[in-house]
């Protein structure tokens, strides 16, 4: 027989166990919500702590992100759009992981800029050097160890936000160089109002602190965003003629956010000294 001290338990244990089912739930939508938003936009990022986009991006109530999700359309899939690009040039992807930062080579007070020769297109950009130093000496470093080339932009997001994002070798959104950056120049004079404009080339990131990697997103429309994403460089009219071509031509879902309908591979980025 049950006694009433029991009973009062056994209720007790239920009540818990299910403020527990709640809280649970919470985080795991929080983290979710987190997690997408650095896997642009969203946003990102380094080995086994890598997941960008970030990851950099999505966010179920909110358009501080790299993608708002959309609900899924009942209707049949579109018709993939004509590719614009050509096809990739011969070569692999190296794997290559280091286990810290580069120590820092660049000229800090000079000018440089980073060149992503792709198949749709090259894309200039000069780069921020002062106000964003690890991330230019990254990049730099990168680009000299063959990084980059090969690697295929992942992600378009052409609803709520709009970049292109890129950086990562494996072309999933979780490939990154094995190490993490700071943040830096996120009080740049050009994210006003939380926006991120057109011709800004920015980190993406796990949705934390100090989480970049090599994966980035390059914004060909004003874009709503949070301050929290290391803007490092201005992408130059010519870039920007190429982005609108890859924009134009889609992304794979239908939705959004997904895939690029353009074949965008970054057959070879370097970075040089201006």
């Amino acid at each position: 027989m049950v006694t009433q001290e029991q009973r009062r338990r056994q209720l007790a244990r239920e009540k818990f166990l299910r403020q527990q089912q709640r809280r649970t739930a919470a985080r795991r939508k929080s983290n979710v919500r987190n997690s997408v938003i650095a896997s642009v936009l969203g946003v990102i990022v380094v080995g086994s702590l890598v997941s960008y986009a970030t990851g950099v991006f999505k966010n179920d109530d909110s358009k501080a992100n790299a993608s708002a999700e959309v609900t899924p359309s009942p209707s049949a899939p579109p018709k993939k759009a004509a590719d614009p690009c050509q096809k990739p040039a011969a070569g692999a992807v190296k794997s290559l992981s280091w286990k810290k930062e580069p120590a820092m080579t660049i000229d800090t007070s000079a000018k440089y800029d980073m060149k992503l020769a792709t198949t749709c297109g090259d894309i200039d950009i000069a780069l921020k050097t002062s106000a964003a130093p690890h991330t230019v000496n990254s990049f730099d470093f990168l680009a000299r160890e063959g990084y980059l080339d090969h690697t295929k932009c992942h992600r378009l997001t052409t609803n709520g936000i709009y970049v292109l994002q890129c950086g990562d070798p494996k072309g999933t959104g979780m490939g990154g160089p094995g190490y993490t950056l700071p943040d830096e120049n996120l009080k740049d004079k050009s994210l006003k109002s939380n926006t991120y404009p057109a011709g800004t080339i920015a980190m993406a990131n796990t949705g934390q602190a100090h989480t970049g990697g090599s994966q980035f997103f390059l914004v060909y429309k004003d874009s709503q965003l949070p301050p929290s994403y290391t803007p490092f460089g201005t992408i130059s009219p010519s870039g920007m003629k190429v982005l609108t071509k890859i924009a134009a031509a889609g992304e794979a879902t239908g939705q959004g956010d997904g895939a690029p309908n353009a074949t965008v591979v970054i057959n070879k980025a370097t970075v040089t000294k201006s």
